[in-house]
Formats: C-alpha cells, sequence, structure tokens
C-alpha cells in the first residue's frame, strides 16, 4: 500500500478523533438498577466481590474424595491391598452438591459429586470410573482403587475462579449477560450505573418526507431518520427526535435550541455542507461554536463538530451511506466516552482483499465489504460495487469496514484492516 498525505485543508480521521476525544466530559449522573435491568449499561464504579469463588474447595468430578495418605498405609484392618497394589476404603459419607460435608473418617473416603463441597481430610478425588465399587454405592460399601491420586487432583480449590475483595467487573464497562452472570455469582443484586445519554437526532430538508406518505415530485424518503434512530437505540441511549427541520436558519436554529435543552448531544444530519441552503453549519456558530468541519474521510467529508449552547453537537453529512458510516466510525466512539463508557475502539482484523484498487485516493475510505469464503476455502473481502455515499444498500449488504488509507491502493490477495459492523453496532 501506498501513503500520502492526502488533501490539504481536511482534517485526518485519527486526528478528528483525538480531537473528539479529549474534548469529552462524560456524564456522571448515577443511579442503582437490579442485574435484571443492567444489561447494556455502563458500570459507574468498581464492583468488587463478596465472596470466593468457589466458596470452599469442591470436587470437579463425580467420584471419591480421598486422603491420599491412606494409599501409602494399607496396614488398619479397614484397608486392604492385594498382590496387585489395589487398596480398598470403606465409604463413609455421602455428599451431594448443596450440602455441607463431615470432616472425613481417617481411612475412608466420601461418595462426592461434582460441584460437592470436598470435606476437610481429604485432599484428592478420584472419578469414579477410576473406582470400582465392591457393595454398590451405598454408605455401608467399600471402592476398590488401582492408583494413588496425585495431591489435589480433580479439586477445585477455593477463589479459584474469583477471590474475595478483588475486582470482578471495572467501571466503565458496558455490561453484557456474561458480566452479569458474574457479578451475581459473586452476590451483587444491585449496580451503580450512569444514567442513560440522551441524544438528540433531526434531518435537515424540505425534500425530506417519512415512509407511509405518497411521495411528490422532488420528495424523498426519510432514510436517515430510521438509520440514526436505529444507531442510537442500538447503543442504549435514549432518543429525542426533533424529526425534519425544513430549510431556514429560523427553523435550524429553534431545532438546534430545543436539543440543546432536552439532550446530552446533539447530532444532525444534512446541512453542514457549503449550499445556500446548508443552515446548519451557520447556525451551530452562531449558538456556540464549530471546532472542527470537514474530514479527510470518505463518505463522509462535511462532518461537522462543536457545541449549541454548550451542548456537544455532531453534525453528520446528508448522504445516507455517509450518515452510517460517519455515525460509526466518527459519531460512536465519542458518545460512547460521553456515556462513561471506557470501551470505544473498535476492532480491526487483518483480511485477505478479494479485490483490487488501483487509483490512490486523497481520503481515508471505508468501503462497505463483505467477509466471504472463496473456492479454496480461504477468507477473503469483497467489497460492494458501488461505493457512493448516495447507496445505503451498500451498507446493508455489507457486514463490515475494509480501510483505505490515504493515498492507498490494494492488490488482489492483499492483507488490508476491516472493521466488522459487530464490532461497532453491538
Amino acid at each position: 500500500m501506498l501513503v500520502s498525505n492526502g488533501r490539504p485543508g481536511l482534517t485526518p480521521v485519527a486526528d478528528a478523533l483525538n480531537q473528539l476525544l479529549e474534548s469529552v466530559s462524560p456524564i456522571v449522573d448515577v443511579e442503582m438498577v437490579s442485574l435484571a435491568n443492567a444489561l447494556g449499561r455502563v458500570l459507574a464504579k468498581n464492583q468488587i466481590s463478596l465472596v470466593d469463588v468457589p466458596p470452599a474447595d469442591n470436587s470437579a468430578m463425580d467420584g471419591y474424595a480421598v486422603c491420599i495418605a491412606d494409599f501409602d498405609n494399607p496396614g488398619s484392618n479397614i484397608l486392604s491391598s492385594d498382590s496387585n497394589d489395589v487398596v480398598t476404603l470403606p465409604i463413609s459419607q455421602r455428599i451431594p452438591a448443596g450440602c455441607a460435608p463431615m470432616d472425613l473418617e481417617s481411612k475412608s473416603v466420601a461418595r462426592i459429586f461434582t460441584g460437592a463441597e470436598v470435606p476437610q481430610g481429604a485432599d484428592a478425588i478420584v472419578m469414579q470410573e477410576s473406582a470400582q465399587v465392591i457393595k454398590g454405592g451405598v454408605i455401608e460399601g467399600r471402592v476398590s482403587f488401582s492408583a494413588k491420586p496425585m495431591l489435589g487432583e480433580h479439586i477445585r480449590p477455593k477463589g479459584q475462579d474469583i477471590r474475595k475483595d478483588s475486582v470482578v467487573v471495572a467501571k466503565g464497562k458496558k455490561l453484557r449477560a456474561q458480566d452479569l452472570g458474574l457479578l451475581a455469582s459473586v452476590g451483587i443484586a444491585t449496580i451503580p450505573v450512569f444514567r442513560r445519554l440522551k441524544i438528540a437526532i433531526l434531518s435537515t430538508g424540505d425534500e425530506l418526507i417519512d415512509p407511509g406518505h405518497g411521495l411528490e415530485k422532488g420528495q424523498i424518503f426519510n432514510s436517515n431518520r430510521y438509520t440514526l434512530t436505529g444507531l442510537v437505540k442500538g447503543k442504549g441511549f435514549e432518543l429525542v427526535d426533533l424529526g425534519v427541520v425544513g430549510d431556514t436558519a429560523e427553523e435550524t436554529e429553534l431545532a438546534l435550541t430545543e436539543g440543546s435543552q432536552k439532550a446530552d448531544c446533539i447530532v444532525s444530519c444534512g446541512g453542514v455542507s457549503v449550499g445556500e441552503e446548508d443552515y446548519v453549519k451557520s447556525a451551530v456558530e452562531k449558538l456556540g461554536s464549530l471546532r472542527l468541519w470537514k474530514l479527510a474521510i470518505k463518505p463522509g467529508k462535511p462532518l461537522a463538530f462543536g457545541d449549541v449552547k454548550g451542548v456537544p453537537f455532531l453534525g453528520l453529512p446528508g448522504n445516507p451511506a455517509a450518515v452510517f458510516v460517519t455515525y460509526c466510525i466518527i459519531a460512536r466512539p465519542y458518545l460512547l466516552k460521553l456515556q462513561g463508557s471506557n470501551q470505544w475502539h473498535p476492532m480491526k482484523l487483518k483480511v485477505k482483499a478479494g479485490f483490487a484498487i488501483k487509483k490512490p485516493g486523497t481520503r481515508q475510505e471505508y468501503l462497505r465489504a463483505k467477509m466471504e469464503v472463496d473456492e479454496l476455502g480461504e477468507t477473503r473481502v469483497v467489497i460492494y460495487p458501488n461505493q457512493s455515499s448516495g447507496v445505503l444498500a451498500s451498507a446493508a449488504w455489507g457486514d463490515g469496514f475494509a480501510i483505505l488509507p490515504i493515498g492507498g491502493t490494494v492488490e488482489q490477495g492483499a492483507m488490508i484492516d476491516f472493521i466488522a459492523y459487530d464490532s461497532v453496532l453491538n
């Protein structure tokens, strides 16, 4: 790949992200929720284990709890050894999971089941497949063993998984199902989380109409509103939908002011370019400030960042595919950090290109792409044939972004960076 400095006057993607992330003042409001209602929320404080997990040594197998010293002293009247070095011991107790055991009697074994607490005096578990029951599995029975177990064999020691007073889930973690299970396993029932971030969204354009209505000449259906709605709700943010704003300075200023009063951040789409009917940029500059405009990203060059009456503002382009790309790459990490999350960097994979691009570009490009398996069984990435910023079908068809850096070219079979949608949407 070739790399150049790109087009003058455009902020590189990495620089823009750094600028946005460094400006974030995360929300601090905290609320207590039950584990049942915590999925997808961001943890506001380190969670400390109340117990050891497991709380005591327990058996990893169905079998017999033994003291290995008994295998070295077969001279007792309750212990016998034949010429084949078979050791036989009586069963003194039965220990199912959930029952408190008695101390192991000297020169005896305990019938024990997976997950059950190991009795005091036992230091190994012999799995049932390696033992032979002489008189059935009742307490009066006896069990023969042909081999001496190792110290600690098949015993899960106390605290092997989690130590009491250790951090089990750290502040800033967006909670997944397995995190909730982990918190439950250490006895935590309610947790502090940051309140949900409120995101106000608005679309600009007299030509926009919602689905379900007939189109008049010059009108188009408003796809951006629903793309943004899904992206915002998909991250667990609270949506404040300001609807469609007409192409006038007055309507634009009123909508932005309303957003600043109702939300923690305003996200618009359209109206941030330099056309005579683009009022968002000038309205933001009038009501607040504009700190970033025009990125070296494709699609999505006319992207704005600033504030409206002190409330952060992100102005995305108006083209549907550009809205999707710039939200995922630029807006998403900013909003996650604003929410209090410490997990905003998407995971990049190295994948084999199933396409070629010969002409270097002046902006970093996020090609809508899909992973597939070729006829040789190898995984490769192919791209949608039409990468225009207005073609939303490319985003719906793909399952990730193939990244082409500024000035980059791609040869068939070359290794390139790929961000899966799962890394930025789930």
